[in-house]
C-alpha cells in the first residue's frame, strides 16, 4: 500500500526451549493518517523458532512463526538485537508480517529492553 509512519510498540517473552509458552506482538498506530485508519495489533499464534546468535559481544535473536491480525493469520519474521554496551541502545533490526507489515528500517529501543540469554557462538 506504502508508507506510513507511525508508533510501534513491540512486546516478546520468546525462549527456544519452551515456544508454546512464548509471546509476541506488535501494536502499530497510525499518526499520519486521519482516524490512524492504519493502525492494527499483531499478535502471535505460533513461534516456530527462536534462534540466538552472538555476533561479537552482541546477539541477535530471531522469531519466526505465524499471528493474527482482525483474525487474518500471517506467517512473520522478527529480528532483535540485544547491544550489550551501555552506551548503545538496543534494536529491533526488522519486523516482518509477510504480506501485510515490513518495518522500513532498524528501530532502536531503549538500552536494557531486549536482554537475550544463551547466545551461540559465531
Amino acid at each position: 500500500m506504502g508508507t506510513v509512519r507511525g508508533d510501534l510498540r513491540y512486546m516478546a517473552n520468546v525462549c527456544a526451549t519452551t515456544l508454546d509458552a512464548s509471546s509476541l506482538s506488535l501494536q502499530f498506530t497510525d499518526t499520519e493518517t486521519t482516524g490512524a485508519e492504519n493502525s492494527f495489533v499483531f499478535v502471535a499464534n505460533s513461534i516456530t523458532s527462536v534462534v540466538c546468535r552472538r555476533e561479537g559481544q552482541n546477539c541477535e535473536v530471531t522469531v519466526r512463526g505465524t499471528g493474527l491480525v482482525n483474525g487474518v493469520q500471517f506467517p512473520f519474521e522478527a529480528v532483535f538485537r540485544d547491544q550489550i554496551e551501555s552506551a548503545n541502545v538496543d534494536i529491533v533490526q526488522s519486523f516482518v508480517i509477510t504480506g501485510f507489515f515490513n518495518q522500513t528500517g532498524a528501530a532502536p529501543v531503549a538500552q536494557g529492553a531486549i536482554t537475550a540469554l544463551g547466545c551461540n557462538g559465531d
